[in-house]
């Protein structure tokens, strides 16, 4: 059977990361994820950035970061399919992309999804203890116990929505959350 899915354009994720960086770090932010999604019918772009003293980036931010990386696209042209551009905050149940996440999250509750099985499993949930210097993220899981999982073997992570994680993050400004325009 073959699989006639629309997918989403083809990107060189390192390509497009060497030309968001500068500009992430430009602006005082730290880059946190570059995903493609959405398909053939609705490609996006996802670039989440965030300040690295709150963890947190307000509307003014994403929209400064939004118009820099609107031009150096437009001028550069990276992606050769038509596209939308997101320019966001991690969110509250955040992705861990990088190593310094799970120091950063240390006690708080994740998902991590390995790329292959693990002692029969691929998705492991628990409370994050941090990461080692040998590159594994150890995580303590009901049921299961405490679990060393290679930082490298991630497939993906993200931090679970749970009572102290709300209590953590609480936003330090929304302020023209109300005028935001969503398209279509």
């Amino acid at each position: 059977m073959t699989d006639t899915a629309p997918k989403a354009p083809v990107v060189d994720i390192p390509a497009i990361t060497a030309l968001v960086e500068p500009e992430v770090k430009a602006l005082g932010l730290e880059l946190v994820r570059i995903a493609m999604f959405g398909g053939k019918s609705d490609p996006t772009l996802q670039i989440m950035a965030e300040r690295p003293d709150t963890r947190q980036i307000g509307l003014t931010e994403c929209e400064a970061l939004s118009r820099r990386l609107s031009e150096i696209f437009d001028e550069q042209d990276p992606i050769e399919d038509a596209y939308r551009l997101e320019v966001s905050s991690p969110g509250i149940d955040r992705p861990l992309t990088r190593r310094k996440d799970y120091q950063d999250w240390k006690g708080f509750s994740a998902r991590i999804r390995l790329s292959a099985p693990l002692d029969g499993r691929k998705q492991f949930d628990g409370e994050i203890i941090g990461i080692d210097d040998a590159d594994n993220v150890i995580l303590e899981c009901p049921k299961v116990g405490q679990k060393i999982l290679p930082f490298s073997a991630i497939e993906r992570s993200k931090l679970l929505l749970t009572d102290a994680l709300i209590a953590a993050t609480q936003p330090l400004d929304s302020e023209g959350a109300d005028q935001i325009v969503r398209e279509g």
